[in-house]
Order: structure tokens, then C-alpha cells, then sequence
């Protein structure tokens, strides 16, 4: 069984979660969220406690144990204090611009990158160059940050493009001269 499976999620005083079935709506000071998930796992409220176990011994229902666990405690800590990630643009010319429900990249295209932010996120631009990206959701906020970067991932030569904030990139030597 599953070590992280087996222990409770506490709830904080401020969140409430309700159970209907296979799905989980936890509602906080930051949002609601309103998950469902495999009925190979059972979900029960126990005073302030989330407490998951798996319905059968197949290898599945253990392997959702410890996930439905997690992604629980996930939006619980969620709805408290809201998931975060920072984004910074590196390049000559390359800058970011809110308008509204856009975001407008300027990369280097000919054209400008234009990405509609889902509900339930909240972006802010800082000079031009650093992105916030918040929300309550810890998936749909990472999901956010790469599609980001997918626009224009950092290039090994030059550095250029968009990277998160403390991410690792391994630069290459350019040419030598002879």
C-alpha cells in the first residue's frame, strides 16, 4: 500500500469539502475546485480529515490510492495559499504584455504571440521580461508556465527565450575559430 496513500489530509479551518461519490469539490478563501476520480478508490470525510483508500488489491486501485491522495491534498493546499510559478523572458527585443485576458508575446516572429489565459489564473508582468503566473490549481498552473515556454524554449547557444525561474539549461560552446 501506498506510504503517502495512507496518510490523512488535513483540512485547514477555513476549507470545507464536499463528497458525492467519485467527486471532490474543496471550496477555500482562494477558490473552489472540483475534481472527479476513479471509483477504484474510496473517499470519506472523517472530522477535519480526507481519508483515501483503495476498494480492491489490483494493481490499479493501489496505484491510485497514493495519487488521489495527493492531488486531494494538492487542492486543498490550493484553496489556502495559491500555487505559483515565475517565468522569465531572455533575448533582445523579446518582452510580454497583458492586455485584458491575453497575453502578447513578442519573441522574434514575424508576428506577435497572442495566448488566451483560462479561468482561475491570474498572470502579471513585471518590466516586460519576468511573468507570475498564480492560480489554485496546481496543474493548470504548470500547464500554463510550458505552454509559455513552448513558444520559444530557451536555445542552448545564446541563452535566448523563456525559461522558469531556477530551471537548469545546459549551454553549448559555439564555433571555434581555427
Amino acid at each position: 500500500m501506498s506510504r503517502i496513500g495512507k496518510l490523512p489530509v488535513e483540512l485547514g479551518t477555513k476549507v470545507q469539502v464536499t463528497i458525492s461519490g467519485s467527486t471532490v469539490t474543496v471550496k477555500g478563501p482562494k477558490g473552489e475546485l472540483v475534481k472527479s476520480f476513479d471509483p477504484c478508490v474510496s473517499i470519506k470525510q472523517e472530522g477535519s480529515q480526507v481519508i483515501v483508500e483503495p476498494k480492491g488489491d489490483d494493481r490499479f486501485s493501489m496505484a491510485m490510492h497514493g495519487t488521489v491522495r495527493a492531488i486531494i491534498a494538492n487542492m486543498v493546499k490550493g484553496v489556502q495559499t495559491p500555487f505559483a510559478k515565475d517565468l522569465e523572458i531572455q533575448g533582445v527585443g523579446f518582452k510580454a504584455a497583458l492586455s485584458g485576458k491575453v497575453l502578447d508575446l513578442s519573441l522574434g516572429y514575424s508576428h506577435p504571440v497572442k495566448y488566451e489565459i483560462p479561468a482561475g489564473i491570474t498572470l502579471q508582468v513585471k518590466d516586460g521580461t519576468q511573468i507570475h503566473v498564480e492560480g489554485a490549481d496546481r496543474c493548470v498552473v504548470g500547464q500554463v508556465a510550458a505552454d509559455i515556454k513552448r513558444y520559444y524554449p530557451v536555445e542552448p547557444y545564446k541563452g535566448k527565450g523563456v525559461r522558469i525561474v531556477g530551471e537548469f539549461i545546459r549551454r553549448k560552446e559555439g564555433k571555434k575559430k581555427a
